[in-house]
C-alpha cells in the first residue's frame, strides 16, 4: 500500500462519514403506527388536525391511535411525514408531508416567524384551540384531545376542534 492510498482512504471515509451525519441532521421519521384518516372516537386516540393555510392542501384531520407520548408522536401515529431542521432535528418541525417545499424553505436553522408550522391543543371537540407552550417533543396529549399544526404567522387552525 503506498502512501498516497493510505491518506485517499482516510479522505474518503471522512466524507462519507461527515454525508451520513449530515442527512442524519435533517430527521425525516416514519409513523410508527398505523393511522385513520378521520377524528378519534373518545379516548381511542389523539386527533391531530393539519392546516396547510397558505399552502394550498387545505386541512386534513386523522386520528394517532393509542396513547401517544409527544405531539411529535401523534403528528408522525397519525399518518403525517415530518421533516425537522438541520440544525435542530425533530426538535423543530420544519415540513409536514412535503410542505413548505425544499424551495421554499431549506429547513436549515428555524423557518421565519411569518410561515412556520405553529403547534396548538384543544381538550376535545368544540374545544378552544391554544397555543402551545412546549414543542411537539416535550408536550404528552391524551387520548381524547386534538392536537393542531397550522403553517402561517401563528395562527390557530382554521377549523374548530373536531
Amino acid at each position: 500500500m503506498s502512501f498516497v492510498q493510505i491518506p485517499v482512504r482516510r479522505w474518503l471515509a471522512g466524507v462519507l462519514a461527515t454525508a451520513v451525519v449530515a442527512l442524519g441532521l435533517i430527521a425525516v421519521e416514519p409513523s410508527p403506527r398505523a393511522a385513520q384518516a378521520t377524528t378519534c372516537t373518545g379516548t381511542s386516540g389523539v386527533t391531530v388536525v393539519v392546516d396547510y393555510g397558505s399552502l394550498g392542501g387545505g386541512v386534513q384531520v386523522a386520528c394517532a391511535l393509542g396513547d401517544p407520548a409527544t405531539g411529535l408522536a401523534a403528528l408522525q401515529g397519525a399518518g403525517f411525514t415530518v421533516t425537522g431542521t438541520q440544525r435542530w432535528g425533530l426538535g423543530f418541525v420544519c415540513r409536514i408531508n412535503g410542505q413548505p417545499t425544499a424551495a421554499t424553505e431549506p429547513c436549515i436553522n428555524t423557518p421565519p416567524a411569518s410561515a412556520y408550522w405553529s403547534y396548538w391543543h384543544a381538550s376535545g371537540s368544540g374545544a378552544a384551540w391554544t397555543y402551545s407552550t412546549l414543542g411537539a417533543t416535550s408536550y404528552n396529549p391524551a387520548p381524547g384531545t386534538v392536537e393542531g399544526w397550522s403553517f402561517g404567522a401563528g395562527v390557530a387552525p382554521s377549523i374548530t376542534a373536531p
